[in-house]
């Protein structure tokens, strides 16, 4: 039987899939716009990163909530510890830029967004491929 240390309940991993998906998406949608001058089918920019912000504050705050018992299980047990420790590492650079961007200098502002969308891609394979091993061990073991 395979143990259940450091497994999320169903709503919490729910809560921290649904809002990494949703602002990864979103900041994907604004870079694409934004960045790359894709024409939006349907928001605008500002509407898109409204989203984006919305979302990641929804992100932090799941990242917050699998701090105590889902990354303590993981050290403990020595598994995942790249994609689990590549994600939190992401995260915080992720947050850190984000801040740099409404708070920081306007010199720095040009490096901080290409920083923050080239981590926010980095963070983005590390969830998929720490989500991919858990959905693989899954299967394996029923």
């Amino acid at each position: 039987m395979a143990s259940r240390l450091g497994k999320m309940p169903t709503w919490q991993r729910y809560f921290v899939i649904s809002s990494i998906c949703l602002c990864s998406i979103t900041g994907l949608m604004y870079l694409l716009v934004n960045d790359f001058h894709l024409t939006p089918l349907i928001f605008r920019p500002y509407t898109i990163l409204s989203w984006h912000g919305l979302t990641a504050m929804a992100a932090s705050m799941a990242l917050g909530s699998v701090l105590t018992v889902h990354l303590k299980a993981g050290l403990k047990a020595k598994r995942q510890m790249v994609s689990g420790l590549g994600q939190l590492v992401c995260m915080l650079a992720l947050i850190l830029t984000a801040a740099l961007l409404y708070y920081g200098p306007a010199e720095l502002r040009e490096h901080a967004i290409t920083a923050h969308w080239m981590i926010g891609i980095i963070f983005l394979g590390f969830f998929l491929g720490h989500m991919l091993h858990i959905s693989c061990k899954q299967k394996a073991l029923s």
